[in-house]
């Protein structure tokens, strides 16, 4: 039977990749709705090739733009401007939307797909890393099936035993757990000199060695911020304590994470570094599909090596490890402070190490709060991202 499909952020890397897996798929999948922010080129392409119902992009201008772009084409696609017909739960109400807006960007358009009770593919770790136990108890409140498509976290969810014997659920204990092993490829700069870090260039950081990304995650796996903010997110997806949580340090990217039972077991998922396998995972759970990535030729791997991280190359991810443990505001503070960071490193407005600096000051100065509603979370990201720019312009003008 055909399932219809929304994919939240459909120009970015994991909404093409989405799409292209999609396309495999003429009866499988009705693609109801595709949102980006522009009305770019990419988003006139691929309502014309999916003929979506809804196309969502974030301004009249941009919506002016969409429409003059298609030219006449994609007539039964209309077209509608976030925070205004967007709310309308014809564009959410689809049997599965893929959530793929980076950054706290993704918070809202995350709890709308929630709201509809259907099947929720997420690929942006903010909204989990924000809001923690509040986003679990709005999937148990709408009775929503969340499947994680990152590939760390989908490989977690693969090797999940539940205590019923039946699939496993997220935001439930994993039966028997030890540990989780969550794998990281230690980006562009594992072996760099690090005296040669603070003068790394944009260029340099998003020039990943294994995975095809955009250019803010890229960054954040070359800090490995990415793989804090997975520690966050993977404790709250699999209710299992921080400190049962550890990184392990993988360069070839094959294995992308591993569960440690107590009985001494460890399963592994492992795959070539393609985030179809993942996507097509959640597209089709509980069944399994063809992703078109390629094979995975044991005969072919020389070695697999793992390592340990190490923090003082890496300061971000040992902030992010200890934020980790807080169930406040924290976590919500280091991830604004730090896509703030970011932007402004990518834009050659600070130095590379500057971004641990401007993320560690905003967790110093704010602190951690209790949490007590999603408005309140919204609040502090704000405000975390008004002191992130103060120090950015204190590090940019010297």
């Amino acid at each position: 039977m055909t399932r219809t499909l929304t994919v939240l952020g459909a120009t970015g890397s994991i909404g093409q990749q989405t799409l292209d897996v999609v396309c495999r798929y003429p009866d499988e999948f009705d693609v109801l709705a595709l949102t980006a922010s522009r009305g770019s080129d990419v988003l006139a392409s691929l309502c014309i090739e999916f003929n979506p119902s809804y196309a969502v992009v974030g301004s009249q201008q941009e919506s002016n733009q969409l429409r003059s772009r298609l030219n006449g084409k994609a007539k039964s696609t209309k077209i509608l401007v976030d925070n205004d017909e967007v709310e309308d739960s014809r564009v959410y109400n689809a049997d599965v939307v893929v959530t793929s807006i980076v950054g706290a960007a993704g918070l809202n358009p995350t709890l709308k797909a929630i709201e509809n009770g259907n099947t929720v593919l997420i690929t942006n770790k903010e909204p989990v890393v924000m809001l923690g136990p509040m986003l679990r108890d709005e999937v148990r409140k709408h009775k929503t099936t969340i499947v994680p498509v990152d590939s760390e976290h989908n490989a977690i969810f693969q090797c999940c035993s539940s205590k019923s014997g039946a699939r496993y659920e997220c935001f439930s204990p994993i039966d028997g757990l030890r540990r989780i092993l969550l794998t990281g490829s230690g980006g562009p700069f594992r072996t760099i000199d690090l005296n040669r870090l603070q003068a790394v260039t944009p260029e340099q950081a998003v020039a990943h060695p294994v995975w095809n990304m955009g250019p803010k995650i890229s960054v954040d796996s070359a800090t490995m911020m990415n793989k804090g903010l997975e520690i966050i997110e993977a404790r709250w997806l699999f209710e299992t304590p921080a400190d049962q949580i550890q990184i392990v340090v993988h360069p070839q990217g094959i294995v992308h994470s591993m569960v440690e039972y107590i009985d001494g077991s460890v399963l592994a998922q492992m795959g070539t570094p393609d985030m179809r396998v993942p996507l097509t995972f959640g597209l089709f759970w509980p069944r399994r599909g063809e992703s078109g990535s390629q094979q995975l030729d044991l005969f072919e791997m020389s070695a697999m090596s793992f390592e340990p991280p190490d923090f003082i190359r890496f300061p971000c991810l040992k902030l992010a490890a200890e934020v980790a443990r807080c169930e406040g505001t924290a976590p919500a503070v280091m991830n604004a402070a730090n896509e703030i960071a970011v932007e402004a490193f990518l834009e050659s407005r600070i130095q590379f190490t500057d971004i641990h600096t401007v993320v560690a000051h905003c967790v110093d100065d704010m602190g951690n709060d209790d949490c007590e509603s999603i408005p309140q979370v919204i609040e502090i990201d704000r405000k975390a991202r008004n002191i992130a720019q103060k120090k950015v312009f204190q590090l940019s003008t010297g």
